[in-house]
């Protein structure tokens, strides 16, 4: 029995495809770093989500935090999540 080739040929040209964008994407990247005065921020942060705009400045300030211990079981081993996030948006008059 004949194998078909022409599908085949088409699911690999689309998932090479898919493929090569990935690691063309994955290659433009930086490097990050670790910014102590950051991470201590975010731990400071309360849990739930805040906005607040100073009235000395022309920006907006928001946070937001998700903190939570998901177990398996009741005395089973778990896992915390800590998902945390700090954002800034300037609006200046040109």
């Amino acid at each position: 029995m004949a194998l078909p080739l022409a599908p085949i040929a088409v699911m690999a040209a689309k998932y090479g495809t898919v493929a090569l964008a990935g690691y063309a994407l994955a290659r433009q990247i930086q490097p990050g770093r670790v910014d102590q005065r950051c991470e201590d921020a975010l731990d400071e942060l309360g849990e739930g989500i805040s906005a607040h705009r100073p009235r000395d400045r022309e920006q907006v300030n928001g946070a937001a935090r998700f903190r939570r211990v998901i177990r398996l079981g009741t005395n089973g081993p778990g896992i915390e999540i800590d998902a945390s996030a700090l954002a800034r948006v300037k609006l200046r008059r040109i």
